[in-house]
């Protein structure tokens, strides 16, 4: 059986919680923080403006050699200006459990993400995650830190920080 893995990000951002949640609580949003080489669009007409539970969101990407994914996710909780989860219900995991936190802190906001994540076919699963998608899933994490910073600010003296288990 393969495993469950875990990221976890946390990245501080210079603006008010009500900006941030404004942006990351936006579907859309998400093609902006995305790397292009991975052709990431939203592609339900029904997306919605911002989050909420129930909340159905259908992407189309190219993550792996050209080749295209469908996937969607369900919003299935929502604390407004707190936090908001998503989870896969159709697409190239087995399963992917996302959450988003904010909190407010001095000086601006404190964004945590927390994915776990397991990937089909046992413990071929398991070699394909050690080979290509930890670094694939590090690289697009590293990429929407960046981006966040290119966006809000940077927050002095931060690195990036993300961990995979």
């Amino acid at each position: 059986m393969s495993k469950v893995y875990t990221i976890k990000t946390v990245q501080k951002i210079p603006v008010d919680i009500d900006t941030a949640w404004a942006f990351f609580s936006s579907p859309h949003n998400l093609e902006a923080i995305t790397p292009n080489d991975i052709e990431f669009k939203v592609t339900g007409k029904y997306a919605g403006a911002t989050m909420y539970p129930g909340q159905i969101i259908q992407y189309k990407l190219k993550p792996l050699l050209g080749l295209t994914f469908y996937w969607m996710t369900e919003i299935t909780h929502v604390s407004d200006k707190k936090f908001f989860v998503d989870e896969q219900r159709f697409g190239p995991y087995r399963m992917w459990h996302h959450q988003h936190h904010f909190k407010q802190i001095d000086g601006g906001v404190e964004m945590t993400d927390i994915v776990h994540y397991k990937i089909p076919y046992w413990f071929i699963g398991d070699v394909a995650n050690s080979l290509v998608v930890r670094k694939q899933l590090r690289g697009i994490f590293a990429f929407r830190f960046k981006a966040v910073e290119e966006r809000f600010g940077n927050w002095a003296g931060q690195k990036e920080d993300i961990l995979i288990d």
